[in-house]
Order: structure tokens, then sequence, then C-alpha cells
């Protein structure tokens, strides 16, 4: 009977490495899911606290800053835990279906009001926020590690995240443009604060639905050792010290995410308060994301093209010049702002669609050095460091409008905070990209190196399953 079963399960499943392109579609449907909530955690929820829940923008930096600390003990504890389960549904699925309706539900309480003031609001405000952000963990770190589970060739790993970066960005234009939409539609009929809790429930059911169709249209196919599994806490520092790719990839990845949070959370203000123009607040945030759809698939041709650190260098100095027209911009230059957001997101989607498509070979490089596949783990460093990321970016763009005299009361800035709000917007991150740019300069896995590594584990692999099995 168990012999069967497996028989038809191998007719079902395609072999490793070609995967169908419905597939791919449901895998993408996942990080859509996570992108229309922590989208709009990254870009409203700064804005949401200081104007419409009432809290000042240094409190509203702190409380990003302490939910990223306990990140720093959560993150890595919720990775070890998914690499140690195993379920009939798999390692890694059965994630997505229980933690999409708390997921959702947690989003909604975080842009609510409730009905107490003072210090009552802001431990609700820290107790939601903290609590969202572990939620977050728990669904995306099994999600991203299923990349790794669903193939083991880097080709098909770099088309699995195109189709993933696409459908997250599908998911940022929803953010972007229906976010603002509604919020403002709500806000006129029942007020600010209904109206944000109105707008994030939609979201919220929406992100749900989509993380259960991502579990029921994916396949976990990848087979290792099972000696490769079993995991104890000191393979975490083990791999942390022998894994050489995974280091350089986490720096990397708090740089390029600190810039994308810095980036979302100063857009609102800058088209508000500098362009004076809140009714383009929607149409601003759709430049950022809509342009870089038309060049996300063009990804895996590039990869085969060009090396990894010349397709990183495209990327970036896309985003830079979009950046550099927004500084140099006044404020009555519609038509050039609108250009140069443009031509920055067309850059940020490119270093999102690749970065995240280089994980997979660092979970296997890992796992040549130490004998652990530590998908769960990895993720979790990389998710813990990006949310860190975040939080730095989270945190500048308050600090900045605190220092240049920034007031959410009034609708008419000062020179000098209407100054701070440029260079947040601009300068910060620019000077953060040469970080990027110099850290992947240590990154030693080019794609010669990682196809020997590659075809050695997969042969190395080969034979200890063989070896399983003649033993049972």
């Amino acid at each position: 009977m168990k012999a069967q079963e497996t028989l038809q399960q191998s007719k079902r499943l395609r072999p490793i490495g070609h995967i169908g392109a419905g597939e791919k579609i449901g895998f993408g449907l996942g990080d859509f899911a996570c992108n229309l909530i922590y989208a709009s955690l990254s870009t409203y929820l700064l804005f949401f606290y200081t104007n419409v829940f009432g809290i000042s923008a240094g409190a509203a930096s702190l409380l990003f800053l302490v939910v990223r600390f306990i990140d720093a003990f959560s993150d890595p504890i919720i990775g070890f835990f998914v690499d140690k389960s195993n379920t009939k549904y798999g390692k890694y699925r059965p994630f997505l279906l229980y933690g999409a309706v708390p997921f959702a539900a947690l989003a909604v309480l975080c842009f609510t009001v409730p009905g107490f003031g003072g210090t009552g609001k802001l431990v609700y405000a820290y107790i939601t926020y903290i609590m969202l952000s572990v939620c977050y963990t728990f669904v995306n770190v099994p999600y991203g590690s299923l990349t790794a589970a669903m193939t083991n060739d880097q080709q098909e790993s770099v088309s699995l995240t195109t189709y993933r970066t696409f459908l997250a960005n599908v998911g940022q234009v929803i953010v972007a443009f229906f976010v603002p939409f509604l919020a403002d539609m709500f806000t006129k009929n029942l007020g600010a604060a209904t109206g944000w809790q109105l707008t994030m429930a939609i979201m919220g059911i929406m992100g749900g639905l989509l993380l259960w169709g991502c579990f029921f249209s994916t396949h976990e196919r990848v087979r290792v050792p099972a000696s490769h599994n079993k995991i104890k806490v000191k393979d975490v520092f083990e791999q942390l010290m022998h894994n050489r790719p995974l280091v350089i990839l986490c720096i990397f990845f708090f740089v390029i995410y600190g810039v994308k949070s810095i980036v979302s959370a100063t857009g609102i203000y800058y088209v508000t308060y500098y362009v004076g123009r809140a009714d383009l607040v929607k149409w601003y945030s759709l430049a950022g994301t809509l342009p870089a759809l038309a060049f996300i698939p063009a990804i895996p041709w590039l990869a085969k093209h060009l090396s990894k650190f010349q397709l990183i260098i495209v990327s970036i100095a896309a985003d830079i010049i979009g950046m550099a027209g927004l500084f140099f911009a006044k404020p009555e230059w519609i038509t050039w702002i609108f250009i140069s957001r443009g031509i920055a997101s067309v850059g940020n989607g490119m270093i999102s669609a690749y970065m995240w498509a280089l994980i997979p070979e660092t979970v296997e490089y890992g796992e040549y050095k130490t004998n652990k596949r530590m998908s769960g783990v990895i993720y979790a460093i990389i998710g813990f460091v990006f949310k860190c990321g975040n939080a730095l970016g989270g945190m500048i763009p308050g600090l900045v409008l605190s220092a240049t005299g920034y007031v959410a009361t009034t609708s008419h800035q000062t020179d000098g905070a209407l100054h701070g709000i440029v260079i947040a917007t601009t300068i910060v991150p620019i000077i953060i990209y040469f970080i990027a740019i110099f850290s992947m300069k240590f990154y030693n896995l080019d794609k010669e190196t990682y196809n020997k590594i590659s075809a050695e584990l997969q042969a190395r692999n080969k034979r200890e399953l063989a070896e399983e099995e003649n033993n049972k």
C-alpha cells in the first residue's frame, strides 16, 4: 500500500528541477499574500501611528526598534522549530495553512485604535505589533524555505523567485494604490480610525485566502538524508562560522531592506508636504511598484548573461539614478518626480527579484560544508536581518523628522522639516546603498563554484539516501 502511494505521488509530481507554471504561480501567491500585509505595515504604519493612532514619531521609532530586538530572539527559535518539524503535509507547507487566519487578524488589530488612551494605547501598539511580527515569521520562514524544498536546480530557483517577486510586486501595487484609496474613502464616511481598520480587514482577508492558495498548489519534492535534518542548537553557530555566502547575504539584506523601509516610510511625507499634493500619494506609491513589473520577468535571462555582482550593480545603479532625480526635483516638477520614482522602482524590483534567489544556494552551500540542511534556520536568520533593516528604515525617518522640526498636527511644515523629508527620502538611502555594493564584493559563490558544489552535494546525498534505503 505504501509503495503504491509512493508510485502515485511520483506520477503526480514533476521531476526535481522542472516545475510547471501553475505551481510557480501558486508558490508566488504566498509572497503576494505576505506583501498585502507587510507592505502595508512598511508603508503606512508609521503614518498611522503618528497621524491616526496618536503617538509621536519618536515613540513610534522606539517601538519599531524594540520589536526588531524581540525578533532577535524569536526568529532563530522559530527557524529551529520549523527545521525540526515534519507532518503529513510536509515540513514547510503546514505553516501556511494554519498561520493564515492569525496573520490576517493581527494585521487588522495593528491598524485598530483601541478605546483607551495614554500608556494603555502605547502598550496595545507594542503587543499587537510584536504578535504580528512573530506571526509573520511563523508564516514567512517556512514559505521562503519552500524554494529549496521544491527544487535543487539553481535556474529553477531563479524562476521560482521571479514568479514570487512578480506577484509580490502585484501585492505592492495593490497596497500602493488601493490602501490609500480605500482608507481615504472609508475615512470620509466613517472617520480615520474606522477607515484604516476596514482597509486592513480587506487586505487581511485577501492575504489569508492567498496563503491557503499557496498551500494547496505547491509540493515539497527535494529529499535529503535523514541525518541532515537532525538539527541541534550548536549547528546554528556552526552554520554561521562556515557559511560565508550566508553572512555576506545577511549584510546585503540588512542594507537593502533598510533602504526599502526608508523609501516606503518617507514617500507619503515627500508627496504630502514637499510636493504639496496629498492627492497624489496613491499614484506616487503606484509609480514605485508598477514599472518594476515590466522588468522582473527578464531576471532569469539577465541571470544567465550577467555575473551576480554585475546584475546587482545594474539594479542598484537604476535605483540610485531614480532617487537622485527625486532629490533635484522641484515640487512643481510632477512629471519629473514620477519618472524618477519609476526608474527607482525598476532598480529596486530587480534587486528584490534576484537576491531572494541567492538564499537556496546558501542553504546548499551550508549543507555541503556541515552536512546539515538548515533551510528554516537560514531563512529565519535572513528574516531577522531584513526585519532589522526594516526597523532601521522605520526608525531613521522618524528621527530625521523629529530632528528637523516635523509637526504632525500642521499641514504646513518648516523649510527645515521639508529639507529633512527630502534628505531622508533620497540622500540617506543612496549612502546606505554603497554599503550593499561593498559587501557583495566578498560573496564567494560565483556560478562556476556553485555548480561544482551543487553537483558534488547531490551525488553525495544520493549515495547516503541509497545507504539509508539499504539499512531499512
